[in-house]
């Protein structure tokens, strides 16, 4: 039974019957082997698996990763804010500490006075070098350029930015505010360069002798020269600063002295010095004119001249203390004896005359007393040629000066040694020699005899310090009441002060030039010591070519300006280094006992002798705290 046969014919969507006419035969299909088709399907179903399970597979690790990342930086916060809100302790917030900044390596130790002052130290600066070939436009570079640093030329600063080399200094040592405005300016090929300058807080006070150093930081002059390697080796060493003898305030003192009656007497140089007679410690030296050591000017220029340690002179009649010590301690005079100087004494061409003539016998303190030319040169020729020269060698006027410092003038000696040599050394002429032998000899007449060496570095507590004795302690003793007598009723009497005994002897020198001696052409010194009953401190004024004046009555000898000068000097300097003033009847004032009353803590020991001595068993310990100490 067919399908008609049992609904009827086939209708079309109107209900009509369809055309029933016999369908066209179709090609049988031939079908495919069973296994195969199983095969075809089944890969299509494991590709379709692979593809979808590798994307969840990634999409779950990604998902996976960023959930642990969370939870792993929610953990860290969540330490975090226990830490900060329950375990830190509490308080205000800290400044944050970064890295120490590194450690400037200082090429020169600082330099002090004994007191601790600063008379030289460091500077860090920044100095401005280029690069040629990354200047852009030189010109434009050299204009800018001026407008900060105005002092440069132009046509050579176009040359340098010019060039072909690859660095080229364009300014040393810029001030800060320089460097600002520099690097405002924006020009390529500019560059700084960080530097130390040496710096001078006293300035001229100390410019002799501290000295200088150079662009480059190298010592030129003074102590900066003298102790150049020195001072490099305490700053690499970390040593601390290099403390000298001096004394500014006693330096500051001497200057202004010197400086009002360079004023006063229209002269054209003036020389000063302050030692401790004791130990060779120099406390004070100026010479004037001085310089900014903070800008140097050129060496040729007078003021860079150390008149005190460079400079020789024929130092006149303060020559005639030695003189009298060499007679005395050779015993071809007594203290009582004396010399016939009533008469000029006529030598060749040359003729010895007094300026103040007595005319008669002169005992050896009468010719120290009126300053005798005549008894001077009679007294040397009894102590010979041999002998004299062989005292001068002991006092040191026969070599240079040993200091600290480069500036060391070499002394002048006659050769041969004629009998009118010897008569014109002993009253002054003849010999020339440095200031600061002049004071080094005075301090063994002051100390007893001994030849102590001059010094510009403070000695430490417990110090060898060797001496040598070149003449006879009671020899000494005399020469000091001979220069006490000078100094009250001699030429010297503008030196006194009151309450301080003070002794020393004046010298005028004529200056030699060109043809013989130039009369008006002075050189005029007091050189002494005080407190002459318990000697400590030498003291030398000079001043070159000093001028009359009203109040001197025209007169422009030693008496009437270098005496005066070292007098307001000893006055003003006295109390600063603990000098206690006399009584009326002579005494010293009961006072308590300064540090500068005291003896030193060092040991004295003669040349080839080993027995040392402390002199020091007075002295407080080294804990021991001294307050308000000058010395």
């Amino acid at each position: 039974m067919t399908r008609d046969d049992r609904f009827g014919p086939r209708r079309d969507d109107r209900g009509h019957p369809e055309n029933t006419a016999p369908e066209a035969p179709r090609k049988p299909r031939v079908p495919l082997p069973r296994a195969r088709r199983v095969r075809l399907g089944v890969a299509r179903a494991v590709k379709l698996d692979g593809n979808v399970k590798q994307a969840l597979e990634t999409g779950r690790n990604r998902v996976l990763f960023t959930a642990a990342f969370f939870a792993l930086a929610f953990i860290a916060l969540s330490i975090k804010l226990i830490a900060v809100g329950v375990l830190h302790e509490g308080g205000e917030p800290r400044v944050a500490r970064g890295a120490p900044p590194p450690q400037l390596v200082l090429d020169r130790a600082d330099i002090t006075d004994r007191n601790g002052v600063l008379l030289a130290s460091n500077l860090i600066t920044a100095s401005l070098y280029a690069d040629p070939k990354l200047v852009l436009d030189p010109v434009e570079a050299a204009v800018k350029l001026r407008t900060v640093l105005p002092h440069l030329n132009q046509t050579d600063l176009i040359a340098q930015l010019s060039g072909d080399r690859r660095f080229v200094w364009i300014q040393r040592g810029l001030k800060p505010e320089q460097q600002y405005e520099i690097n405002a300016l924006g020009i390529p090929g500019l560059y700084f360069q960080r530097e130390q300058r040496r710096i001078y807080p006293q300035g001229r006070l100390t410019s002799h002798v501290i000295g200088f150093t150079n662009i480059d930081n190298t010592g030129r002059g003074g102590l900066e020269q003298g102790l150049d390697r020195t001072l490099r080796e305490r700053a690499e060493t970390g040593r601390g600063p290099l403390v000298t003898s001096l004394d500014i305030r006693v330096q500051q003192v001497l200057r202004d002295v010197l400086r009002d009656a360079m004023q006063e007497f229209q002269t054209i140089g003036a020389t000063g010095i302050v030692m401790d007679a004791h130990n060779g410690e120099i406390l004070a030296m100026v010479s004037l004119p001085d310089f900014d050591p903070n800008a140097p000017v050129n060496p040729e220029d007078p003021a860079m001249f150390n008149r005190a340690t460079l400079g020789v002179y024929e130092m006149g009649s303060i020559f005639k203390a030695f003189t009298a010590a060499e007679a005395l301690d050779a015993g071809v005079v007594k203290i009582d004896g004396g010399f016939d100087a009533t008469d000029p004494i006529k030598i060749g061409r040359f003729t010895i005359r007094d300026s103040h003539p007595q005319r008669r016998w002169l005992s050896v303190p009468e010719i120290m007393l009126y300053s005798s030319n005549i008894g001077a040169a009679k007294m040397a020729l009894a102590v010979g040629a041999t002998r004299q020269q062989d005292y001068m060698r002991r006092f040191g006027f026969l070599t240079p000066a040993r200091i600290e410092l480069p500036e060391v003038g070499l002394p002048q000696a006659p050769h041969p040694w004629r009998e009118v040599n010897v008569m014109t050394i002993g009253f002054g002429h003849g010999a020339a020699v440095s200031p600061l032998q002049a004071v080094g000899g005075m301090a063994a007449l002051m100390n007893g005899g001994y030849k102590v060496p001059a010094t510009l570095i403070k000695h430490q507590p417990g110090e060898r310090v060797v001496r040598e004795q070149i003449i006879n302690e009671q020899v000494t003793a005399l020469v000091r009441k001979m220069m006490v007598g000078v100094v009250q009723e001699g030429t010297a009497r503008k030196a006194q002060v009151p309450g301080y005994l003070v002794g020393g002897k004046t010298g005028t020198a004529e200056k030699a030039g060109a043809g013989g001696y130039r009369r008006k052409a002075l050189l005029t010194s007091f050189l002494g010591g005080f407190p002459m009953q318990d000697p400590r401190y030498v003291v030398l004024v000079t001043l070159d070519e000093p001028k009359p004046t009203p109040k001197t009555y025209g007169y422009a000898t030693s008496g009437w300006n270098a005496a005066p000068t070292a007098g307001e000097l000893i006055r003003r300097i006295a109390p600063i280094l603990g000098v206690r003033p006399m009584s009326i009847d002579g005494s010293p004032n009961p006072m308590p006992v300064l540090p500068q009353d005291r003896k030193d803590d060092l040991r004295y020991a003669l040349v080839g002798d080993e027995d040392e001595a402390s002199v020091a068993a007075d002295l407080p310990q080294s804990d021991t705290e001294v307050t308000n100490a000058a010395y």
